[in-house]
């Protein structure tokens, strides 16, 4: 079984390789991460990633949008968080903003000031990504889909007082053992941080997973593209007024 397939890779660090019963289009990939997530048991999830926010990523990937994953309860981890380096399948990481919601958020269409007013806190975060797949196009987006985007981690910077910040202003940088490796600002994420929340809460993966619950934690998206790591090393991510996120690979 795909799900199966899917599991015994990450479980063996290995190379997802294309699914002999792989989903044949978005949505069915939508159905099989749910799948996925019921076999690891983390239904309901503890929040969801977003990936794909700008057109760079989008033709890299394939995908006419963005596509998002479920995130599991190990993954919402406070900073400063150490880790192996070892533990991961080439492991990569992204700048992100994260926000935790104060209030559910139904799976329909939905405008950023209603996502905005269910967000209770807006965090600098870290995506820890793994780069598990080979030929993309070969592997399909629907699988793709399905093993949640590369997602494997991810670290949350401790929350303040966001209502001040601009948020599609507010600019990001990230470093790798203290040397600039990117920036962006909040207005990459689809054009505001809270456009991207709405987008998700009228996407296919908000639908299958049965809506946005208060308490979860959404990745929004990296201002840069991913930084794959070639080994150890010391990971800082910043954002002005929403604090900063490390995360130390041994």
């Amino acid at each position: 079984m795909s799900v199966d397939a899917i599991l015994a890779a990450r479980r063996g660090k290995t190379v997802l390789a294309p699914l002999a019963d792989a989903p044949a289009d978005v949505a069915a990939g939508y159905a099989l991460q749910h799948q996925v997530a019921a076999a690891m048991g983390a239904l309901p999830p503890a929040g969801f990633k977003i990936g794909a926010t700008t057109k760079q990523m989008q033709d890299y990937l394939g995908l006419s949008g963005p596509a998002a994953g479920f995130v599991p309860a190990g993954s919402l981890n406070a900073s400063p968080l150490s880790v192996r380096f070892a533990d991961f399948l080439a492991p990569g990481v992204e700048c992100e903003i994260a926000v935790r919601l104060g209030a559910d958020l139904p799976a329909a269409p939905c405008t950023p000031e209603a996502a905005r007013a269910a967000v209770a806190e807006v965090m600098a975060a870290i995506e820890i990504v793994e780069k598990r797949y080979g030929d993309l196009a070969e592997l399909g987006t629907p699988t793709l889909i399905a093993d949640q985007v590369f997602h494997a981690s991810g670290v949350l910077a401790a929350a303040g007082d966001w209502r001040a910040v601009d948020l599609g202003a507010t600019r990001g940088e990230i470093w790798i053992d203290g040397v600039s490796r990117g920036a962006g600002h909040g207005r990459d994420l689809l054009g505001h941080p809270m456009q991207a929340l709405a987008w998700l809460a009228g996407s296919p993966a908000a639908q299958v997973f049965g809506g946005l619950k208060a308490g979860q934690v959404v990745w929004l998206g990296s201002v840069t593209p991913p930084i794959w790591l070639d080994g150890p090393c010391e990971v800082r991510v910043a954002y002005e007024g929403l604090g900063e996120a490390r995360v130390t690979f041994g």
